[in-house]
């Protein structure tokens, strides 16, 4: 999301913009990515569906892939942005910078890398070895904020080069994520109740985003409902993780209290947060570095409770509550705390919404970045 809104308000702008990724995708999937250019979404980048190239990887694993022909595509522009972390690539890239100084090179670091097991150990001696390297080859390094820098596994780059460093966040389209008056059928077509508060949870469902703290939520529900305040939440995502959750909610006795909606429709996704009251990222790492969801929270006019890692606090604060990681007892604490007689919701959400509108619409943020690329341009000219 965050590389396609980048291109696509970039194209808006009259710039030139290709987007390499690899050629991984199923065919059904890949329709799903060139649906997201709507003539209502961006009129004027219908026919703009081409600026993602996809390469042949010669080598994949998971998410990883090694883009062996990328060095030469590169050559043909006058600047080049990498989103890292990119395994398999971002060395490719590095050593395309190394022969080509003049080239300005910006870096966006999304998130460090988490994985339980033997993949953990490898994340960590690769942030240990080689993510300086990386690091070191850009001429700009982009933090969604400086907070999750200052203690990511990329902490002593950003102590010891830090002008090198730009906190530049995320952004959300306000036009499609927008208020709306709920659906009084909504909740009813999920399974759930109309009149009970709800909650909603937005994130992959499957071992690479094991952070997202889908248990800690289901805890906290069973706490509410136990305490004589039944909560219920709708969780939109996907992944092998899905149905060993969905068993564990029905065994806990919150069968009636929750809806497992599955991969939603980039269409339809907006009704999920303007039917719900209250959005919850309960991550438990610091796998979680910012938060989308909150921005898409955010614009549709739906506060947030959010973990307290850093990066997402900084974001959850402007409208929302931050509270204890992995706790389901604060947690279910701070959903009945809000739901409670005393809060103005009404107030959160305007503020929510005004957020959304005067701090992370997408054009203010690609506007900012435009300015990074034109004194980098400029300097290397």
């Amino acid at each position: 999301t965050v590389v396609f809104e980048t291109a696509a308000n970039l194209v808006a702008r009259g710039h030139e913009v290709v987007v390499f990724t690899p050629d991984y995708y199923e065919e059904k999937e890949v329709k799903e990515v060139d649906e997201l250019v709507e003539p209502e979404h961006a009129p004027q980048l219908q026919k703009q569906i081409d600026f993602a190239k996809r390469l042949e990887p010669s080598v994949t694993y998971g998410n990883a892939a090694r883009l062996s022909g990328l060095a030469k595509e590169l050559d043909d522009f006058d600047l080049v942005h990498l989103h890292y972390p990119f395994f398999g690539t971002a060395g490719l890239v590095r050593k395309w910078k190394l022969k080509n100084p003049k080239k300005p090179l910006v870096i966006t670091y999304h998130m460090d890398t988490r994985a339980p097991g033997w993949r953990g150990l490898l994340f960590k001696a690769y942030a240990a070895y080689y993510l300086p390297k990386v690091l070191d080859a850009a001429d700009t390094i982009i933090a969604s904020s400086f907070d999750y820098a200052a203690v990511s596994d990329a902490r002593k780059h950003f102590v010891a080069k830090s002008a090198k460093w730009v906190e530049l966040p995320f952004g959300v389209d306000i036009e499609r994520f927008a208020p709306a008056e709920p659906d009084s059928n909504f909740k009813i077509e999920l399974g759930l109740q109309p009149e009970l508060p709800t909650v909603l949870f937005v994130g992959g469902m499957d071992q690479a985003h094991f952070f997202k703290g889908v248990t800690v939520l289901l805890e906290a529900l069973v706490i509410a409902k136990n305490s004589g305040q039944p909560i219920q939440a709708i969780l939109v995502g996907d992944g092998e993780l899905r149905e060993e959750y969905a068993l564990k909610a029905k065994g806990m006795g919150l069968g009636n209290l929750v809806s497992f909606a599955g991969r939603v429709d980039h269409t339809d996704l907006p009704r999920y947060y303007q039917n719900a009251d209250l959005l919850v990222l309960p991550s438990i790492t610091q796998g979680e570095a910012f938060g989308m969801v909150l921005l898409e929270a955010y614009a549709s006019g739906v506060p947030v409770i959010a973990s307290d890692l850093p990066g997402v606090r900084t974001v959850a604060a402007k409208a929302g509550t931050v509270v204890k990681p992995n706790d389901p007892h604060v947690l279910a604490q701070t959903l009945q705390d809000y739901f409670g007689p005393e809060v103005d919701r009404a107030a959160w959400k305007n503020t929510a919404r005004t957020v959304a509108e005067t701090e992370f619409a997408w054009p203010l943020i690609v506007q900012r970045l435009e300015a990074i690329y034109t004194k980098l341009t400029s300097v290397n000219s």
